[in-house]
């Protein structure tokens, strides 16, 4: 009986200890709303994953002139298409508008929370809920520039 009480009890354990490896992160938790960034470049790659898909632009730093290259973090898929963004809406070597927020630390990735595609609609990019400027809970946000109030 012990040993039924005790191997449940470590099953439950191991299964909390998992959770984190899951859990869906804050904005406030990578990255710094204090910090907004306007990134203009040319997409290189895309990855329209969950639960954040990502896309990267070649930037041109206006202090060197080198290019750098960008992580742009979103929303998830499902998110995404709620609005109206399509796979295909990002295509390499397009150039796009990215309004977002720097990472804490100081890395090259950004919050993007308005994405101007290139056939110039803007798009909200946060995620529902993550507590970042223009979230209002829903998969539309609240963000000026992006058609949705």
């Amino acid at each position: 009986m012990k040993a039924k009480i005790a191997a449940s009890a470590l099953l439950v354990l191991a299964s909390i200890a998992a959770v984190p490896a899951y859990a869906h992160h804050s904005f406030a938790a990578e990255f710094d709303g204090t910090k907004p960034t306007r990134l203009v470049g040319k997409i290189t790659r895309v990855e329209w994953t969950n639960p954040h898909s990502y896309f990267y632009v070649d930037v041109t730093d206006p202090k060197s002139g080198k290019l750098i290259n960008w992580g742009c973090e979103g929303a998830g898929p499902g998110a995404l298409s709620r609005r109206g963004w399509k796979k295909g809406d990002l295509k390499i070597g397009d150039q796009i508008v990215v309004d977002g927020y720097r990472a804490k630390d100081g890395s090259h990735l950004v919050d993007a929370r308005r994405v101007t595609l290139p056939d110039g609609r803007s798009v909200y990019g946060g995620s529902p809920g993550d507590g970042g400027p223009g979230d209002n809970g829903t998969v539309q946000g609240n963000l000026s520039g992006t058609g949705k109030s």
